[in-house]
């Protein structure tokens, strides 16, 4: 896949098209591609996160042991996102349901980008605040039914 290709598609992905074209750029150029074939692993439940994937082609299956089920992750979609802010461990296992290409972003790079571009860390700090604020709002909702409220 071509530079340019890279950077159409990190520009459709909610979180990174918050943090503009330059930081685009110097993560398309730093990512590492990895191509999966089907029923490879990429990561397991429960190992150390340091990287988050865009999926540039393929799909993978997660799957974890917290309940929620199985979940499938296609193109443009962005998995691990926490990983690329604080040291983590994985949810969920992903596995490649077919043959996938993704990109994988560094935590290491995702931060020096933020360092460089400082309203990009505003905007990503803004994006995580209100998907926060979401969060605690539903969790809030699930509370109050459970209190019969």
């Amino acid at each position: 896949m071509a530079l340019e290709d890279d950077i159409a598609l990190l520009s459709r992905v909610p979180l990174l098209a918050a943090i503009g074209a330059e930081p685009i750029r110097l993560l398309a150029f730093s990512a590492e591609t990895r191509v999966l074939r089907a029923g490879d692993v990429l990561f397991r439940e429960g190992h150390a996160a340091d990287s988050g994937y865009v999926v540039v082609e393929g799909a993978l299956t997660l799957s974890g042991s917290g309940g929620l089920g199985e979940h499938r992750a296609g193109p443009g979609a962005l998995v691990g996102e926490i990983a690329l802010i604080v040291e983590t461990s994985r949810p969920a296992t992903a596995v490649a349901a077919e043959p996938t290409t993704v990109l994988r972003i560094p935590r290491a790079l995702f931060r020096r980008v933020l360092t460089e571009f400082p309203d990009a860390a505003l905007r990503v700090h803004d994006d995580f605040r209100g998907k926060i604020r979401q969060t605690t709002g539903e969790l809030m909702r699930v509370r109050r039914l459970f209190a019969g409220n």
